[in-house]
């Protein structure tokens, strides 16, 4: 990613206007498209950085009139180079053949762990399209990312807040506008870690987490800031969906005119801190056992705090 990567990103979602997706204008989009259109350009290349400042010049002639339509003053070839270089200078001694690395780690019964970006409703092919990001977000891109075979991978887990959030535009049926939205927000501090947005927040979505889970092959599930949840009367669960006067429980093709159909459970007094599962107030116990039955999961971690040793193992 380039720098006329994000000026050609944010130039793009500035024109959507009301229709814009919510990119977080890092050139991400733009730079995927030139993957896509087998014209981009491969880390590898900063090893040699006057050939690829060429072939970056030449991009830029033949997309001349896409930049002066986007008012994007390019750079000369003295500052291509000069950014060129300093990329090259941080990141060619980190250069490596991955996949090699990968499987003969593999072949010594090393583990490996996968943490994949963003989540399943971002993925690009089964999110909520086009409110999604350019890349595969569910386990089978750890495949096609790493180049290793679906064989390879031993086990998936789903990491899931205990309530649901969404950065950017786009749909979510479960999203709260009233005053428990704020708080959800407000108690889990829920604000984008790349553009500092506040975080649309709503109650669980158990319809979507199966969906999710199901197309992931999830064999258990993470459940985050469990805590976060504390304190409220009562907490609901998103369980179906009603489209048209129809009542359905999988996810539809278009999530824009979903009715969520809630369960409501009752609520609990404090979870932060709490290390075992029996600890637990039964209310809160209660809760995640039901999202294990809604989602056809079992629940593997509950997180219980942002101190990484509040964490509960099942």
């Amino acid at each position: 990613i380039l720098t006329f990567h994000t000026l050609i990103d944010q130039a793009k979602e500035k024109l959507r206007g009301e229709k814009a997706i919510g990119t977080t204008g890092r050139g991400i989009g733009p730079a995927y498209s030139e993957k896509i259109a087998r014209a981009g350009f491969r880390l590898g290349e900063l090893r040699n950085v006057p050939v690829l400042a060429d072939r970056v010049l030449e991009y830029f002639v033949q997309n001349k009139a896409i930049f002066e339509a986007l008012a994007i003053t390019l750079p000369n070839r003295a500052e291509l180079t000069a950014e060129l270089n300093g990329f090259a200078e941080k990141l060619v001694p980190f250069l490596a053949n991955t996949t090699q690395m990968a499987w003969k780690m593999m072949d010594e019964n090393k583990k490996i762990l996968l943490e994949g970006a963003q989540g399943t409703m971002l993925d690009i092919d089964h999110g909520t399209y086009p409110y999604v990001t350019s890349s595969s977000t569910i386990s089978a891109g750890a495949c096609t990312g790493l180049g290793i075979n679906p064989k390879d991978i031993g086990k998936v887990t789903g990491i899931v807040k205990a309530y649901c959030t969404r950065v950017g535009n786009g749909p979510f049926p479960t999203e709260d506008h009233t005053e428990i939205g704020e708080r959800l927000r407000t108690q889990g501090r829920e604000f984008g870690t790349t553009t500092g947005r506040p975080r649309r927040c709503g109650w669980f979505d158990a319809v979507a987490c199966r969906f999710a889970s199901r197309i992931n092959g999830c064999d258990d599930l993470s459940i985050m800031k469990l805590d976060v949840l504390d304190g409220f009367d009562e907490i609901k669960v998103c369980v179906a969906y009603e489209v048209n006067g129809e009542t359905i429980d999988y996810l539809p093709l278009d999530l824009d005119n979903v009715t969520p159909v809630y369960k409501t459970f009752a609520g609990w007094d404090k979870t932060e801190g709490v290390r075992r599962f029996e600890d637990l107030p039964k209310t809160a116990q209660e809760y995640l056992k039901a999202i294990e039955e809604l989602t056809q999961t079992k629940i593997g971690m509950i997180s219980t705090s942002p101190d990484r040793n509040d964490t509960i193992l099942l």
